[in-house]
This record gives C-alpha cells, structure tokens and sequence, in this order.
C-alpha cells in the first residue's frame, strides 16, 4: 500500500480517536447512545458504497458482513433505547465522527478498482481500530446502564472481529 494512502488512514484512525476522547468529561448514557449508533450507521453506509463499487469477491463478501452485523447492532441499540425511554443525544464526538465520515466517503467516492478495494478495508481496518479503542477506553466505562454497557460489550467483542478481518483482508488485496 502506499505511503501517502498510509498518512491518509493513519490520520483517520487519530481523528476518530480524538473525536471520542474530545468529549467533555465522562460522555452520558444519551451521548454514548448516539456515538455508538452513529458509528454503526457509518459502517453501514461505507459498506453500501463498497457494494456500489467494488468488484472484488472478497471486498463484497466483507461488506455484506459489515452491512448485515452493524444494521443488526443498531436494530438491538434502537430498541433497547427505546425499551429504556432514552434519547440518543447528538454530541461533539458524534458530530466529528460524521464529519470525518463524510471526507472519507468523498475521498473513496474517486477512487475505482483495486485502489478504491485496497482505501476502503484500509479505512475498516483503521475505523474498527479507532472504535473499539473508543469502546473499550472511554464508552463501555461510563456507560452507567447495565444493559448499555452489555450491549457495547457484545458489540466490542464483534467489532474486533471485524478489526481483525479487515486487516488480514488488506494484506491481502
């Protein structure tokens, strides 16, 4: 992979970092729901444009299991939010996650074939890892509620599987 591409991801993975940690203080049950929610959406989207682009079999096949496990995370963060009478709380953290999204989206967006394939599980490797450090270090210790804080703790568990095929998929596109 090229150095200037390496820059690119590594810097994401630090703004996603930074995003989480820019919280002020501890975040709340409210603002861990929408950071948490936000970031599946994210995936699902990223996994949306890579169905779009990619032709790779493996790309795909990654995508699908992005698409399907996050839109099934988010179904289960949605209803026990619901189940809880709690309203996911916009907040920096999740705003700056968007934001950082948003770039990444259009910076893919340009790219086609095995340079966009090798971008986009890249930019999964680099997300997953940025997010479960989030998970792990700032959202499941303030998550107040039990069922919150077990809800991130299953997702955790699975986002670094996720982590972990994405970056045994890069060395290999």
């Amino acid at each position: 992979m090229n150095s200037r591409l390496m820059l690119v991801i590594g810097a994401m993975a630090g703004v996603a970092t930074a995003a989480v940690a820019a919280t002020a203080g501890a975040p709340t049950d409210p603002q861990i729901a929408h950071i948490a929610y936000t970031a599946g959406n994210l995936d699902i989207a990223a996994a949306k444009q890579a169905l779009a682009k990619s032709h790779d079999p493996q790309v795909r096949d990654f995508a699908q299991l992005m698409l399907r496990d996050h839109e099934a995370v988010n179904v289960q963060a949605l209803a026990l939010v619901k189940k809880l009478g709690v309203t996911p709380e916009a907040n920096g953290t999740s705003q700056a996650l968007e934001q950082q999204a948003a770039a990444t989206m259009r910076r893919l967006a340009s790219l086609q074939g095995s340079a966009f394939d090798r971008a986009y599980v890249a930019n999964e490797a680099a997300f997953h890892k940025a997010v479960n450090a989030a998970l792990a270090d700032t959202l499941v210790p303030s998550a107040q509620n039990g069922e919150l804080k077990a809800l991130l703790e299953t997702g955790l568990t699975l986002f670094k599987e996720h982590q972990a095929h994405a970056e045994h998929l890069a060395a290999k596109v």
